[in-house]
């Protein structure tokens, strides 16, 4: 059980949700054969000594829902309490998703991050108000909303989940406890009326660091995830930190210092058609000094001229990654 009720949802996401929350991917056997729990565990301790008070327990991959379900109570019990556990939403039916959520509250989840599947075809608004109400009906854990045109939704809107449709789910589902404010990107028009409208009521992420980091100088963003800020190693967290405490010029300084990171990261495939490289994720934070290792197939690639250009960046931006030779990626820090 969540250590929290319903009704106490967005009390729990006020006091925890502070901070920057990276994404955990899941590590297959070198045979690729079932879950790498030695690889999961060493990215957990990684994740708590970068200063992160949150990870998501990837679920977009090709795992199934026996591992994820390990995968969740191995990133839990590491955890032990130090960090939260988001878990992903994104299996491919209600129904999928509804099993996959008491999964992850019976191994000690406490926050979700609501996705669509790719064959979620909403013809209406209300649809997608009719979806997510069931879900969040069907859980006791809090959960955060996500616009994004990655869903497919701008058709019906060009905020992906407009206002009108955020303030039935906010007034209809008291364990909406968040909203990653991501609709209409890459404009940020959407994200600007989630935080007018709801940041009184709902904790509002800037999940893109670029964006959050000048932001939430002028406007207050608690959190900042979940995101692929592992690429960054411990550096967004503590800039987070000054950003809490006002120290805005060196904020400023510090996002203009690891510039060229963030142009290798965009210069760079990073996703295609709604499904993000997490074989590139990975390589990104095992740089950092993450796990890496196998992804089972079908995945994504990395090729050497894109690992070559994120090093660079790094190494420019003065953020020192590994010296370790690239090929020891595709192993792993801990081959099981």
């Amino acid at each position: 059980m969540p250590s929290y009720t319903k009704s106490e949802a967005r009390a729990w996401a006020r006091e925890k949700m502070l901070g920057v929350a990276n994404v955990t991917i899941p590590t297959m056997t070198n045979d690729f054969a079932g879950l790498n729990e030695k690889a999961a565990r060493h990215d957990i301790e990684t994740t708590i000594a970068h200063g992160f008070v949150g990870t998501l327990a990837c679920s977009e991959v090709a795992v199934t829902m026996a591992e994820y379900q390990r995968f969740v109570e191995v990133m839990v019990e590491q955890s032990a309490g130090r960090i939260f556990v988001v878990h992903h939403a994104v299996f491919n039916t209600l129904e999928d998703n509804i099993a996959a959520a008491k999964l992850a509250q019976a191994a000690g989840v406490e926050l979700i991050l609501l996705g669509y599947p790719p064959y979620f075809f909403p013809k209406s608004l209300d649809d997608i108000y009719a979806y997510t109400k069931a879900f969040c009906d069907a859980t006791d854990l809090a959960v955060m909303l996500f616009p994004i045109p990655t869903w497919g939704f701008s058709r019906l809107s060009p905020t992906d989940m407009p206002i009108e449709l955020l303030r039935r789910l906010v007034d209809d589902c008291p364990n909406v406890v968040s909203i990653k404010a991501e609709g209409g990107a890459p404009f940020i028009m959407g994200a600007i009326e989630a935080q007018r409208a709801f940041g009184n009521e709902v904790v509002i992420s800037y999940p893109l660091e670029h964006e959050f980091v000048p932001l939430a100088q002028l406007i207050d963003v608690p959190f900042c995830g979940t995101n692929f800020s592992a690429y960054f190693g411990p550096w967004l967290p503590k800039v987070f930190q000054l950003i809490r405490e006002k120290r805005f010029d060196e904020a400023t300084a510090e996002f203009h210092r690891v510039d060229p990171a963030r142009r290798a990261f965009a210069g760079v495939p990073q996703a295609g058609n709604g499904l993000i490289n997490r074989m590139m994720w990975k390589y990104e934070a095992w740089l950092q000094g993450y796990n890496g290792g196998p992804l089972r197939h079908p995945t994504a690639r990395v090729y050497q001229r894109d690992m070559t250009a994120l090093r660079r960046g790094q190494e420019a931006a003065g953020l020192n990654p590994t010296t370790d030779a690239d090929e020891l990626f595709f192993i792993g820090r801990n081959p099981c």
